[in-house]
């Protein structure tokens, strides 16, 4: 009998992290700071699912937390942003669409975690 506490990736377990924002950039100054606040996040392991719309897998919450805690340290000082965590399962879910067409969710690679 295993342990479930040390059980692989479990798409109940497993979480993606969604940042949503919007940042000003009508000056110059505002928009490096908004671009930096992106390269921040792409540095991070995030990637774009829209332009305002980043996400990132993480295997446990523990480790999203890890994410979401870098995330509060870069908080640009102006704007608004959302940052949200939903199981693997619920990601999965999800429904896209480009144009009427639906198209099948691109399926996560599977992380090594090394000890």
């Amino acid at each position: 009998m295993y342990d479930e506490h040390y059980t692989r990736l479990n798409q109940y377990r497993s979480l993606w992290i969604l940042v949503f924002f919007d940042l000003p950039t009508e000056t110059r100054k505002e928009r490096k700071i908004a671009s930096g606040f992106r390269k921040k996040l792409l540095d991070d392991g995030f990637s774009m699912f829209q332009f305002s719309i980043y996400m990132r897998f993480c295997a446990s919450r523990e480790n999203s937390e890890v994410h979401t805690k870098r995330i509060r340290n870069n908080l640009p000082e102006h704007g608004k942003i959302g940052v949200m965590q939903i199981t693997d399962k619920q990601f999965g879910m999800m429904e896209l669409f480009y144009g009427k067409k639906p198209v099948e969710p691109d399926k996560p690679s599977q992380q090594l975690e090394l000890f």
